[in-house]
């Protein structure tokens, strides 16, 4: 694998990501009118990774990706988070199953970090994360991290990708990089569109092989844009979505007769509706007023383990007794409500711009267990539980100032400061939910978990941009941070670009980073059962500071720090140009949640549970470190025009090459001796061999007119799912899935989209028959790609 890799790195300079056409505007100026198929890395700009109005893509000192509303929209998929994935390589987003809340929150991860190692951004300003705290064996286990999935894809006129770190320029979480989604500005125009889709696909899994046609999915959307005076503009956006349950699970072996399907095993049911707003408008001397929001109601359901009313023959009685005569399978029912917006006024005082916003967010998730049972009712027992809500919430204030100084070829000096207050909360369930064994398949919260935390940051930075002659550029940013909590944080950045030529530039970045600890880290409290092989298991998990975590070794969290190198090459000639970046990001201090450490480990951890009538406990822990390396490279090329005969082709080919590796792992508690394992293999192996070493895209866009193709192919490395052994590793192994669209597509009046996703039906490689006693897990849930098969679509819409 190793020599594999280092293969394409080398080949990984011929590979690229696609980018799509943008322009920066003023929040509160009308779109400027842009061709929907321009894609000249030369003229768009960007606001991300740069505080210098007017820096265009490929004129940037740090790698900056710009994706846009095309790029995202022309594909099966109506998932923000999965349509980026499939357009980036250095992006990717698992579809786990079998994991509570996280199948409902699921997380998108960049260069293979966690998924809360990555900053998200709504027009420039800081959103909050979800309310979820990842605690179940999928990638990003330990993580509360942004739901990309709450903003629709139509309320967008882009997404710029900074693949850098930039605490020093943004503050915490910013340790891979930022994703900064850009919404619509429109004072005039509009759309709507329908897309359906179903699966079309042969399941082949280790007991057996079935056929599936169905499993529909649904999305509407419409947006609008209004005039708002002479130089305003109000844009509107509304999105609906029905997702049925699919099922990719295999056949039950326990079962009397043997092998029948029991699980439900692949994406959720979903219910879900978002309305967007965007709006700016001049207020007279020289200033704007801008502000948008958005709100979204998600209802998911996903399904437990089955519990069956015999296994291998042996009959289940409290499955029977609780009117299962069958057995029943537990569904999880989250109910996800998030609210975000932000106001600002800007300007210029003088010479001087600035920008001054207050932001707001709050995500809610409701919990529900529905086709359920709590055996220590006997025949009594509920069958729906409500089992309590996670809240978190966060104000975000800040204010930028710039200006341009006339001083070598220029200079630009920005500064500001930035107030944060967040809140974390939980909320009990009905007494059934949680007393004796609680529901089955997901017990509610008990009012001794009941929390409410809040803390307070604040910050200020300075970053000084001067281009030192034509072709040398260099940017010096820091940063200092307070937090009420954990003290003080200091970073700085320093980046430099050198143009040896027209057509040929040299980049590179050094910078420290820092993602304080969440409030979910560190307050998350509840007793669950989770599953470890295949297997339920009763555990407790604790803020590291409560007396039994404390007992254990627990200690207060700090944050995690980081140390990022990058080195690249811009080349460009006519319509042709390409980027090469590598990286080393070492991260120290990183948060982990440790195993369980059970009572049974030994007499002394025993005789320090036994007072808090917990079999086992688990909390977060301080001390891992690790080294990630590898290269992103952006190649385009443009030719044509698509009012010519033959059309206009956009050639994109995309890669990302990525490896991580664990270099500490903490082994004691200091308290317990000896000490228990705190990181099992199957924890550092999800670190480092959790998210694909090798991914590439190559993609060919041809438009004649009104009408385009796109064709699109991307390799994906192998991934380890690993077990607490090496047998009981499962890999996805290494596949190619191929995507196709054709599409009728005027400027205005009626659409028309046909396409494939996963046209060939390709599924990672299945769960051996070893590695799956209750034949649930049909296919390994890390699958970057998923593991749902063929899926075909049509979109119909009309543009005004």
């Amino acid at each position: 694998m190793r020599r594999f890799r280092t293969a394409l790195l080398i080949a990984a300079s011929t590979t690229a990501l696609l980018s799509g056409h943008a322009q920066a505007q003023q929040a509160a100026q009308p779109a400027a009118p842009v061709a929907a198929d321009a894609t000249d890395g030369a003229t768009e700009i960007v606001v991300t990774g740069t505080r210098t109005l007017g820096r265009s893509r490929l004129d940037s000192a740090s790698p900056v990706d710009v994706l846009s509303s095309q790029a995202l929209t022309r594909q099966g998929t109506t998932e923000l988070a999965a349509a980026v994935a499939a357009v980036a390589p250095s992006i990717d987003f698992p579809r786990p199953s079998a994991t509570d809340g996280t199948d409902a929150i699921r997380p998108a991860t960049l260069r293979g970090l966690s998924p809360d190692q990555v900053l998200v951004l709504v027009n420039g300003v800081r959103v909050n994360s979800s309310a979820l705290l990842n605690v179940n064996g999928s990638v990003g286990r330990g993580s509360a991290a942004v739901d990309l999935n709450t903003i629709p894809t139509a309320a967008l006129e882009r997404i710029e990708v900074l693949r850098d770190g930039a605490s020093a320029q943004y503050g915490s979480d910013a340790i891979a990089g930022v994703i900064n989604l850009r919404l619509r500005e429109a004072r005039s125009g509009g759309a709507a569109t329908a897309t359906y889709g179903i699966y079309h696909t042969d399941i082949d899994t280790a007991r057996g092989s079935r056929s599936t046609t169905g499993e529909p999915v649904f999305t509407a959307s419409a947006w609008q844009g209004f005039g708002l005076g002479s130089d305003g503009f109000v844009t509107i956006t509304g999105e609906y979505v029905n997702r049925k349950p699919t099922n990719r699970a295999d056949l039950d072996p326990r079962t009397t007769p043997a092998n029948r399907l029991t699980g439900r095993f692949g994406d959720p049911q979903v219910e879900q509706y978002t309305g967007t707003i965007n709006a700016g408008k001049g207020i007279g001397g020289g200033f704007s007023l801008y502000g948008w929001a958005s709100y979204q109601d998600r209802d998911t359901r996903s399904a437990a383990f089955p519990r069956l009313a015999a296994v291998n023959g042996v009959a289940a009685p409290a499955v029977v007794t609780a009117g299962y005569p069958d057995g029943f399978l537990p569904i999880i029912n989250t109910k996800s409500t998030n609210a975000v917006g932000a106001v600002g006024v800007k300007g210029d005082v003088g010479a001087w711009g600035v920008d001054l916003h207050l932001g707001y967010g709050r995500n809610k998730i409701a919990y529900r267990t529905r086709n359920s049972a709590n055996y220590t009712y006997g025949a009594a027992t509920p069958k729906n539980f409500y089992d309590g809500a996670v809240i978190f919430d966060q104000w975000v204030a800040g204010l930028d100032v710039r200006r341009k100084f006339d001083v070598l070829q220029s200079l630009n000096l920005a500064f500001g400061a930035e107030g944060r207050r967040e809140g974390y909360k939980i909320t009990p369930g009905e007494q059934a939910s949680y007393e004796g064994s609680g529901a089955q398949g997901f017990g509610g919260f008990a009012p001794v978990n009941a929390i409410q935390r809040s803390r307070r940051s604040i910050s200020g930075y300075v970053d000084l941009e001067a281009q030192v002659t034509q072709a040398f550029l260099v940017d010096v940013a820091v940063r200092g941070e307070h937090y009420s909590d954990f003290g003080d944080t200091a970073n700085g950045k320093l980046s430099a670009r050198y143009d040896v030529a027209k057509w040929f530039a040299l980049r590179g970045t050094v910078s420290t980073g820092f993602r304080a600890p969440s409030l979910q880290q560190q307050y998350f409290t509840s007793i669950a059962q989770v599953v470890q092989n295949g297997t339920p298991v009763l555990t407790g998990t604790f803020p590291s500071t409560t007396p039994v975590a404390a007992a254990l070794g627990g200690k207060p969290l700090q944050p995690e720090k980081s140390t990022n190198l990058s080195l690249g090459t811009v080349i460009r000639a006519g319509g042709f140009d390409l980027s090469v970046d590598a990286y080393e990001i070492r991260l120290r201090d990183q948060l982990a949640l440790s195993e369980n450490i059970q009572s049974s480990f030994s007499p002394q951890v025993a005789a320090i549970l036994a007072p808090f009538n917990v079999p086992s406990a688990r909390f977060f822990i301080n001390g891992l470190r690790s080294r990630t390396r590898g290269i992103d490279a952006v190649a385009h090329y443009r030719i044509g025009d698509a009012a010519n005969a033959a059309g206009a082709f956009d050639f994109t080919l995309a890669g990302n090459v990525n490896e991580i590796v664990v270099t500490r792992v903490p082994t004691s508690t200091a308290t317990v001796n000896p000490a228990p394992v705190l990181f099992a293999r199957s924890r550092v192996l999800t670190i480092e061999q959790g998210t694909p070493g090798e991914k590439v895209t190559g993609t060919i866009d041809w438009t004649r007119g009104p009408v385009g193709i796109t064709v699109r192919g991307t390799y994906y490395g192998d991934v380890n799912q690993p077990g607490t052994t090496p047998a009981a590793d499962i890999h996805t192994g290494q596949h190619l899935i191929s995507d196709l669209e054709l599409r009728y597509q005027p400027r205005k009046g009626a659409q028309i989209a046909i396409g494939a996703s996963n046209l060939f039906d390709v599924y990672p490689d299945r769960t051996i028959v070893a590695n799956n006693s209750t034949g649930v897990l049909g296919f390994p849930s890390y699958s970057p790609f998923g593991f749902n098969g063929r899926y075909l679509y049509a979109r119909l819409g009309v543009n005004w």
